[in-house]
């Protein structure tokens, strides 16, 4: 039996790994929740799946949980709230495998404190490595810990490198579906509509990774992903366009073979490698019919017509603080995007802005939690008040 717990359970990724875990109650066993403000969701879940620990991210919710979690018999639960509960969410003694579904950078200090308490981790949180990826994947290393991708890109090459010496290794292949805007052209995005970009045309996400996929922003955060996940330099990490989403991800070896994962677009497949690692379990979900797949299309990337790729690329090569400024330039970016006060085209020109400036500012390289929330916390102002000034205008 692994027992488990999700940081973020009502979310998309969240439910979709409890359903993997109905689907494997005898080998799966959840210790912990921790989720935000969902109560109506999150004590359905708390009903079905009986935690010895919870946690919400204020009171007012918890409270709210509390008064209907009392009502159910022969369950006895241990409360939290706020970045404390999820850090003893993660840290629950029973806890074997902590699940970060998290958006944004609320599980910062709760998936280090895993590591540090010698928990596996299932990583389906961007922002963590993003922002410390050598601090996390150095804490991992000293207390041998094992992090598991979910993200099905990352999945895809993990399960790719399965057996591989690291001089076998060329190059890591992320595959990219191209968003909404594929097809278009330069001069149709400056008009495109939040509604527009966030009908993507294979995955059903939450909104901000939705835009993200459509400015390829997400395909460069999955470079500095994958940098710290497998230890490569960034010129082994390469981007290719692959519409429908079959290939979720390759690697080539240094005789020029590649080696290639296919899948069916559902989520519960990689969080179930990760929940089941170094096993493989049956799955009742649909498999992969390569008869019905039709053509595969593959091609580059577009920087110009895209420039949030190149720019993670440049943040990946640049100093420590650099991927921190990209990644909370644009979801300020984002958000003003998603508010309809900056246009598509402008999301870029925020983010490199912020980044030609944090890097000549004497801000502190990124050797603590504490040290990524400064340039986390300039670089969201920077780009607030530089959005509020575009808007003045």
């Amino acid at each position: 039996m692994k027992r488990i717990a999700i940081l973020g359970s009502t979310g998309s990724i969240g439910c979709s790994a409890l359903s993997v875990v109905t689907s494997h109650d005898s080998k799966l066993e959840v210790i912990g929740l921790a989720a935000g403000g969902n109560v109506d969701r999150f004590v359905e879940q708390v009903k079905q799946h009986k935690p010895r620990i919870i946690a919400m991210a204020s009171q007012v919710a918890l409270e709210e949980a509390k008064s209907a979690i009392n009502s159910i018999e022969h369950i006895n639960i241990q409360y939290a709230v706020g970045s404390e509960g999820l850090i003893a969410v993660a840290t629950h003694p029973d806890v074997d495998l902590v699940l970060c579904a998290t958006s944004g950078v609320t599980a910062l200090d709760a998936v280090l404190a895993a590591i540090n308490a010698g928990k596996t981790i299932a990583l389906a949180n961007k922002e963590v490595l993003v922002m410390a990826g050598s601090l996390m994947m150095e804490a991992a290393r000293r207390h041998g810990v094992s992090i598991l991708p979910v993200d099905s890109e990352h999945n895809a090459i993990h399960q790719c490198l399965s057996g591989r010496q690291p001089d076998e290794i060329q190059r890591l292949i992320l595959t990219a579906s191209g968003g909404p805007f594929l097809d278009h052209a330069a001069s149709e995005l400056q008009n495109i509509t939040p509604e527009e970009a966030l009908n993507h045309p294979t995955w059903k996400m939450g909104q901000k990774i939705t835009v993200d996929s459509s400015t390829l922003m997400n395909k460069g955060l999955e470079v500095i992903e994958a940098r710290w996940l497998f230890e490569v330099e960034p010129a082994q990490i390469d981007v290719v366009v692959h519409p429908q989403s079959i290939v979720h991800s390759l690697v080539e070896l240094c005789d020029g073979s590649l080696i290639a994962q296919l899948g069916v677009t559902d989520m519960r497949l990689p969080i179930q490698y990760a929940f089941s690692y170094p096993e493989r379990w049956e799955t009742s979900f649909s498999s992969l019919d390569l008869t019905s797949c039709g053509r595969l299309d593959f091609k580059r990337p577009d920087f110009k017509r895209f420039p949030c790729l190149a720019l993670a690329y440049r943040a990946l090569r640049g100093g420590s603080i650099s991927p921190v400024i990209l990644n909370a330039s644009n979801e300020i970016a984002v958000e003003a995007f998603l508010g309809n006060r900056l246009n598509f085209t402008d999301i870029p020109v925020i983010i490199e802005r912020t980044l030609d400036v944090g890097e000549n500012e004497t801000l502190p390289d990124v050797d603590s939690l504490a040290e990524v929330r400064k340039v986390d916390k300039w670089a969201r102002q920077f780009a607030t008040d530089l959005i509020k000034s575009r808007e003045l205008r």
